[in-house]
């Protein structure tokens, strides 16, 4: 669906996923400056919005992700996600309650599948599960941008707001919200903060641990860790208690003397070797600190390893520690 902001002056749109709206309005680093300050808005209307509504949505909802949704009140954003019985990430959505229904939004053509996944779940229970097209996504800083790895994780509200509006008032909200900014200011933000995209920085193997995604571990925490059981918990209990997941989350600070970013998928290599250790994620230009990137490298990877990345040198910076969960382990 395209965005009718894409009327906004100097806009460009994205590609890809995210060609319903506009990447940048002729400004990407002054772009980034404005919301790091806390001002703007970013056009998120090409995500997928869903909404479950009915008496025991919230119980319901509860039973079957990582978040814990009973007696959430209304008004309060919750992210979650849906586990394989593995652990494995196959679902992962931002939402909010109104008291009549949860209305929530996940990755651009993500929703149908997510859909049909909760109206197999539905059996007795008295829920009702719809995609909906007559509300778009928005995003906002609330406060400039803050610092979350080796600080206390900030809380949503803390890093910016997300704003559910009436598609047929994008226009209205521009104009009291703006100035406008474009998704490669937003991108480039999130990336800097560590926090992984679904089905960008994620694969179909991608475990929570993996990420970062345990509460108060980032921005973008998705999994209660004192709740009852739902599927795939127990790999997650398991890396939690134990540590060492499989692989893990790094910010990658990548040689900028090439004027490209390397392609979501790209083989990472230390220097000097051939064989691949991780696979590049997301990546953007950041107004300070130049090309980064997120990657999923493996555990045993040196956090001080050089690194190659499509022939483009990188330096890490850690996001999840490879022993996560290791200094949990109960005292005997």
């Amino acid at each position: 669906m395209t965005s009718p902001l894409l009327n906004l002056p100097g806009a460009v749109a994205g590609d890809g996923a995210d060609a319903g709206v506009a990447a940048h309005y002729g400004s990407l680093y002054g772009e980034q400056r404005a919301l790091a300050a806390g001002e703007g808005f970013v056009d998120l209307s090409h995500r997928d919005v869903l909404r479950v509504s009915g008496p025991e949505r919230l119980g319901w909802l509860h039973s079957l992700t990582t978040q814990y949704f009973e007696g959430l009140a209304p008004g309060t954003w919750v992210n979650a996600l849906v586990l394989s019985p593995q652990g494995h990430i196959e679902h992962a959505f931002s939402g909010v309650d109104d008291g009549e229904a949860f209305t929530a939004h996940t990755e651009p053509g993500r929703a149908a599948a997510l859909v049909q996944f909760l109206e197999r779940m539905k059996f007795m229970t008295r829920v009702e599960i719809a995609e909906v097209d007559d509300v778009a996504v928005m995003w906002r800083p609330t406060s400039p941008v803050v610092e979350v790895r080796g600080a206390p994780a900030p809380s949503l509200e803390t890093i910016g707001r997300y704003d559910l509006v009436p598609r047929d008032q994008l226009q209205q909200y521009a104009d009291a919200a703006g100035p406008a900014a474009g998704l490669w200011a937003f991108e480039a933000l999130r990336i800097e903060r560590g926090e992984p995209r679904f089905g960008v920085d994620t694969d179909e193997r991608t475990i929570p641990n993996e990420v970062g995604w345990l509460e108060g571990e980032s921005s973008w925490a998705a999994v209660h860790l004192d709740k009852g059981c739902y599927r795939g918990q127990e790999t997650v209990a398991r890396v939690h208690n134990l540590g060492r997941p499989p692989r893990r989350l790094t910010l990658l600070h990548l040689d900028g003397s090439e004027n490209r970013l390397p392609a979501p998928g790209e083989e990472i290599t230390a220097a000097g070797k051939d064989r691949a250790i991780g696979a590049m994620g997301s990546s953007a230009r950041h107004h300070e600190l130049g090309p980064i990137g997120l990657a999923l490298l493996k555990r045993n990877t040196p956090t001080d390893a050089a690194l190659l990345v499509g022939g483009l040198p990188a330096a890490q910076e850690t996001i999840v520690d490879p022993d996560v969960g290791i200094h949990f382990r109960p005292t005997r």
